[in-house]
């Protein structure tokens, strides 16, 4: 394979932070693994990764054969430490060794002197969504994101509304931030028959059912979904509504809107389904509901659509960046039009059809390989610009 590959004098490597990855931290976990296994063979010898909490961390193939600079303080010490060097100005260079560029994948940048540094930006629900995020943790962002999207020599956006988010709100200049879209893992493809049958030996699935992935918290909007499901029921009183992925925070409001809709019971929470479940998963459900208020691009639906599932989700934030026109498009605040998409999609076996080849078309466009390689052209900007000298891969 041919294509851009920094070098540094010293053979010093290009360090990613995987803390989120290692720690199984959703979204922005998948984001730091996926991109490290495609930024492997584009960076030969030259990649290696950081990450906190080492006591706790899990280190799963391809990361454990990587280069590592561990470091053993949990999350909130971790992350007060990091804030005290930033206010009291002092360069955490040498938390990372030798280095010539360090990549912050976790919304989380240490101050340096020297290395030159990469900050993926996810989103600013914290700022859009207060309200949905802990006390302790959007108080920390508030602080702390101006500094740290200053002190980045570019920042990575993955989406144009991330993007548009970070102009409007703190005035980053544009050529600072490169949108570069998440991609979808190769495994995400229609799951066979036999597989399909398999996972339902192992998970108490309904014959169909409506299946939402992700983490269970405020923004996510599922007491929307709930509504919608208690309605649909009067027509498919055998409809099941399936719900994977772990409780997050301030989970209260969800569950209390369970309760009062009398659907204890009648949803399935299979809490964390592992990846190596998710393609049969998503193949096995009737359609695929995504709710969610805001997000900074929205992986599920994209994996949904390579396996082949209709997609329905709100058309709010990134979300239509992502599905197109591939998925049925509803406000996240009008329970009836999700009834009346979810029961369009769910009676009409042309529309299903339809939205199946569509969403296969538009998943095929998102490429982890593509994402890396445009990453290591930032990566080759920002050490030109420091004066360092990138080079051609042999």
């Amino acid at each position: 394979m041919t294509g851009p590959a920094p070098v540094h004098p010293g053979n010093a490597r290009i360090v990613v932070d995987v803390s989120p990855a290692v720690h199984h931290r959703a979204g922005l976990g998948r984001y730091a693994a996926e991109l490290v296994k495609a930024l492997i063979p584009l960076l030969p010898g030259r990649l290696g990764i950081f990450y906190h909490d080492a006591g706790r961390a899990d280190l799963f193939p391809p990361l454990n054969a990587l280069p590592a600079r561990p470091h053993p303080w949990p999350a909130k010490p971790w992350r007060l430490r990091v804030m005290l060097a930033h206010l009291l100005g002092r360069p955490m260079d040498a938390l990372i060794g030798p280095a010539c560029l360090f990549h912050a994948t976790d919304h989380l940048l240490p101050p340096f002197r020297a290395l030159p540094s990469v900050f993926t930006l996810h989103d600013l629900i914290f700022r859009l969504y207060p309200e949905t995020h802990m006390p302790l943790n959007r108080w920390f962002l508030t602080l702390m994101m101006p500094r740290f999207l200053r002190r980045a020599d570019a920042v990575i956006a993955v989406s144009e509304c991330t993007r548009r988010d970070a102009v409007r709100w703190y005035r980053i200049p544009e050529e600072r931030i490169h949108v570069i879209y998440e991609g979808v893992d190769a495994r995400f493809r229609p799951a066979s028959p036999e597989a399909i049958a398999a996972l339902r030996l192992r998970y108490p699935l309904p014959d169909r059912f409506i299946l939402y992935v992700g983490t269970i918290e405020p923004r996510k909007n599922l007491p929307t979904l709930f509504a919608a499901y208690q309605r649909l029921l009067e027509r498919w009183p055998d409809l099941g509504l399936v719900v994977a992925g772990k409780p997050g925070w301030l989970t209260e409001g969800t569950f209390r809107a369970l309760r009062a809709l009398g659907l204890e019971g009648r949803v399935r929470f299979l809490g964390y389904v592992p990846d190596e479940d998710l393609p049969a998963l998503y193949s096995a459900a009737t359609v695929f509901a995504f709710p969610s208020l805001y997000e900074g691009f929205g992986l599920p639906p994209l994996e949904a659509m390579a396996c082949g599932t209709p997609v329905v989700v709100s058309d709010a934030s990134s979300l239509p960046e992502v599905v197109g026109e591939a998925g049925l498009r509803v406000p996240p605040d009008r329970p009836g039009d999700w009834v009346a998409a979810l029961a369009a999609v769910l009676s009409d076996e042309s529309l299903r059809a339809y939205l199946r080849e569509a969403g296969l078309r538009r998943a095929a466009r998102f490429h982890w390989s593509e994402a890396a390689r445009r990453t290591v052209e930032v990566y080759e900007g920002v050490l030109r610009s420091r004066g360092s000298t990138p080079a051609a891969q042999e």
